[in-house]
């Protein structure tokens, strides 16, 4: 923590402080390495049949606004074939709107 915070802060006896309120912090005890169980190998992914059978999607946000007011993007890729859809998207969309337009543009 103390390597990240020094990149924009500096104070007396900051390396110090840093240290104690780990020690003290309940959430970077549970978080250091030591307490987690090592990640297991990776696993392949089972190749589809069928188009559209499994998709992966994702979000890139933090666009600057368009005229319409978009400010990011939704990327629904078909695994089989790699097809990919860009849908322009608001961040202020809720579930209902998602799903309708994943019914209009898949």
């Amino acid at each position: 923590m103390y390597q990240d915070l020094k990149i924009n802060f500096w104070w007396p006896n900051m390396k110090t402080e840093i240290a104690e309120f780990v020690l003290r912090c309940v959430v970077c005890q549970q978080v250091k390495i030591e307490h987690q169980k090592p990640a297991g190998l990776l696993q392949p992914l089972e190749i589809p049949t069928w188009k559209w059978e499994h998709i992966t999607m994702d979000f890139v946000s933090g666009l600057p606004r368009t005229r319409k007011s978009y400010d990011s993007v939704w990327v629904v890729v078909d695994r089989l074939t790699k097809s990919a859809h860009f849908i322009p998207m608001k961040t202020t969309y809720k579930t209902p709107k998602y799903a309708e337009l994943f019914l209009e543009e898949i």
